[in-house]
């Protein structure tokens, strides 16, 4: 991993940082968890994951967006990861197997 690489790991941990303390909303509701008597301590952990993307998934990734697509190869292996599907994602998968 580089020394660039590092730095911007680092910016985006700040950067999530910051909107986790600047939000309004958490902001309201540790208030609204203090009124009734208790102290708030939030620890948030994310986990970054990068995933090198070679030049043919690019070129595909492009295409597809060119084309009307909505997510990308990567965006889809991430929401499977979720345990999430994707419309029309299943039909696809099932079309590419043999029988």
């Amino acid at each position: 991993m580089t020394s660039r690489l590092r730095e911007l790991i680092q910016q985006l941990g700040e950067a999530i940082h910051e909107s986790v303390i600047e939000s309004e909303q958490i902001a309201g509701v540790v208030q609204d968890i203090r009124k009734h008597g208790f102290d708030v301590l939030l620890m948030l952990e994310a986990t970054i994951g990068l995933n090198e993307v070679s030049k043919e998934t690019e070129e595909a990734d492009a295409a597809a967006e060119a084309a009307g697509g909505t997510f990308t190869k990567n965006d889809v292996n991430f929401l499977r990861s979720l345990r999430i599907s994707v419309e029309g994602e299943e039909a696809d998968e099932s079309e590419s197997k043999p029988e």
